[in-house]
């Protein structure tokens, strides 16, 4: 009886949170090494996450990531992974892999495995969503490095995205992109969901990964930062707080935030339910991002 009662009390925690969200947007970026997982219900956990999402009349839409199969798929085919400032060096040849991999082969299989537990799910390659310019890097010497079909994402097509989220239908999109010139380029997931989070005017947008949020010591998962205010972010980048992967993932955050998203979450996807986890719940998980 005492697990039934507790069982009840968790519904009655979360039911405040589907009353105040019921017919939002939340834009969730799907990513982290716990995709490449053997364990089916790892992999699946995410997809439950967005089905219970639809069930309660919350819009969800899925911005997925794949670069550990991008580069298996790369050795494959004789190509060599290389980066450069966190990104990954994208010739001619890449780009294929990559939009073959993404849009043709993670996508499909994300879309299923929401169709399969009873949601309903549509996939979109980027090139159909994302409009972007080709990104330029910068050397220790100021110069310009070319990374190749590398872009940075600067505008959404919300029409196929708002029909989906009107039928009830959630969007499932590839980071890809379609250049200025035509061209196919391959863009930072982090910056294309929150692209997608500020086009939708969503009320919130988490990025999942496999750490546990933002910590002050990488070593040491004691040290999440639960809360961090969008003026802080300056001082844990001077400190080297925050670096490497983490800093697409929190100016994409503090962009969002300041173009209206109400909060964006860092959860460890590797953690069963960590969406629901901190949607739903008064303690949630990981880190929040608010103004």
């Amino acid at each position: 009886m005492e697990d039934l009662i507790a069982k009840a009390a968790t519904l009655l925690e979360a039911l405040p949170y589907i009353q105040r969200f019921s017919g939002a947007t939340f834009v969730v970026k799907y990513g982290g090494s716990f995709m490449d997982s053997d364990d089916p219900a790892v992999r699946g956990g995410v997809a439950r996450d967005i089905v219970f999402l639809e069930a309660v009349e919350i819009n969800p839409v899925v911005v997925h990531g794949g670069g550990k199969a991008i580069t298996r798929a790369m050795e494959k085919a004789g190509l060599q992974a290389k980066f450069v400032q966190g990104q990954r060096v994208t010739d001619a040849a890449a780009v294929g892999v990559v939009e073959r991999v993404l849009s043709g082969e993670i996508n499909p299989e994300v879309v299923g495995m929401i169709n399969a537990i009873g949601g309903m799910a549509k996939g979109f390659s980027g090139t159909e969503i994302f409009r972007c310019r080709k990104l330029w890097l910068e050397g220790p010497g100021g110069e310009k490095v070319d990374p190749g079909f590398v872009g940075e994402v600067t505008g959404v097509n919300t029409g196929p995205l708002l029909e989906c989220i009107e039928r009830g239908i959630t969007p499932v999109i590839s980071p890809t992109a379609r250049g200025e010139d035509g061209d196919i380029y391959n863009c930072n997931a982090d910056i294309a969901a929150a692209q997608a989070a500020i086009a939708l005017r969503a009320r919130r947008l988490v990025f999942m990964s496999d750490v546990p949020g933002l910590m002050r010591d990488p070593k040491d998962p004691a040290t999440v930062i639960s809360h961090l205010r969008t003026g802080d972010v300056a001082e844990l980048k001077g400190s080297g707080i925050i670096d490497k992967g983490m800093i697409p993932k929190v100016d994409s955050a503090v962009a969002a935030i300041r173009a209206g998203v109400e909060k964006v979450s860092f959860v460890d996807g590797r953690v069963n339910h960590s969406v629901l986890l901190e949607i739903f719940t008064d303690a949630g998980v990981g880190t929040e991002v608010v103004l």
